[in-house]
């Protein structure tokens, strides 16, 4: 890849190392969904410059507890700010004053990306758009993350991540059907925010490609109800193939019979049965083998159908036996069962520790990029950062004097309050 603006002179990739190696990401978003962008592009070997209002930082440092604290130092990182901020760099400047916005003004024209997730319109009335900024930098990637995009009646709304999975439908085929007494659930982590972060960084890396070639950045313009609306995936098109909209299932699948939790003598477990042989073997271990050659479940349309009186048998063969029985039936089989595992049963297994997905840096437990390259790399991971922790590094990328950087605290437009 040929980089228009390396952060140092003379920076290049060399083979095996990592892929963004010598590109500069200069990150003005919070929260979720563009720090997990920016982190992956940190993971990637971009260096991340992450501005922090100097008053608290990033909303999520206080998003607590729990709290770390770090060894022989007084100061502590929330689990939220840890789990969205490895890699980078962190310089307070308040863009409340007309010298932090020139601040950020300067680092953008050195950037070759810019992430930022401030609500339609408050970044261009400081002069910190993309219109204004690719004039000075033609050759930006300028990613802006709201709720619901630059386009259309609802621009203007702040964007949360729960607030997507509940207008973008997701919440309404999640959670236990009206029959059995439930009502509509999030997802147990802030999924639209992650999925937009992760379409936010296949965005990017594609400009990346396209700048190769041009040698122009461009604006990418990503909305977390957007995101949610596109990764409805086969819900969103059942509905569009029938007119009918899909209800919650619980547990269970629309579209594919048995895949759902069934309970056991002490416990629950898995059943992901995807095909029609791996349904014949289901039936065939469990002893009720008939099933299989019951017309009224030959394929797993007619199983879809006939769920009503399928299932319930099957409940009546799945609670006679223990979890443990169970997985040893299963063990060899290539039929996809699995308990469900708390996390710290997670994070304790054969397979998390043999893939080394978790990680300590600094004293810091983190979970680690899953990415795995045959012969690229990520960055070895660092911690966190403090807040303000690298405002130093402006004497490096703007070419600040110690004197400046001094008067800039006094006037309180960088450091952390």
């Amino acid at each position: 890849m040929t980089l228009s603006t390396p952060l140092f002179a003379g920076a290049s990739i060399s083979a095996g190392a990592p892929i963004l190696a010598g590109t500069l990401v200069l990150d003005l978003s919070r929260v979720l969904a563009g720090p997990w962008a920016t982190q992956i592009l940190s993971d990637l070997g971009a260096t991340v410059i992450k501005v922090e209002h100097p008053v608290g930082g990033d909303d999520t440092r206080g998003f607590g507890p729990p709290f770390l604290e770090l060894p022989d130092s007084e100061d502590e990182l929330s689990a939220y700010f840890i789990s969205a901020n490895r890699g980078k760099h962190s310089i307070c400047i308040d863009i409340g004053q007309p010298k932090g916005v020139e601040l950020v003004t300067r680092l953008a024209q050195k950037a070759d990306i810019l992430v930022e997730n401030f609500k339609f319109g408050d970044l261009t009335k400081k002069r910190l758009g993309f219109e204004a900024l690719s004039q000075l930098n033609p050759a930006l990637i300028y990613c802006s993350i709201t709720g619901f995009g630059q386009t259309g009646p609802l621009r203007g709304r702040p964007g949360y991540d729960m607030v997507a999975q509940a207008m973008a439908g997701l919440m309404s085929i999640t959670g236990e059907p009206d029959s059995a007494g439930g009502q509509p659930q999030k997802v147990g982590v802030a999924l639209a925010d992650i999925m937009t972060g992760l379409y936010s960084t296949i965005a990017i890396m594609a400009a990346l490609k396209e700048r190769e070639s041009s040698g122009l950045g461009q604006h990418i313009d990503m909305a977390l109800f957007d995101v949610v609306t596109a990764s409805l995936a086969n819900q969103g098109s059942n509905y569009l193939v029938t007119g009918e909209v899909p209800v919650r299932f619980g547990n269970e699948h629309p579209n594919i019979v048995p895949y759902q939790v069934f309970e056991v003598l002490d416990g629950h477990l898995i059943v992901a049965v995807a095909n029609d042989s791996q349904f014949k073997k289901f039936t065939l271990l469990i002893g009720a083998e008939h099933l299989a050659a019951d017309l009224r479940y030959e394929t797993n349309a007619k199983r879809v159908l006939n769920r009503g009186t399928l299932i319930p048998f099957l409940k009546g063969i799945m609670i006679t036996r223990s979890l443990d029985d169970w997985l040893a039936v299963f063990e060899h089989s290539n039929v996809p069962v699995s308990p469900i595992n708390t996390i710290d049963r997670v994070f304790s297994s054969p397979q998390a520790e043999q893939r080394k997905l978790r990680q300590q840096v600094d004293g810091v437990p983190m979970v680690a990029n899953p990415i795995r390259f045959s012969r690229s790399s990520l960055v070895d991971a660092t911690r966190p950062p403090l807040l303000g922790e690298d405002d130093e590094r402006l004497i490096d990328l703007l070419g600040l004097t110690a004197d400046e950087l001094r008067e800039l605290r006094t006037q309180k437009i960088i450091g952390k309050r």
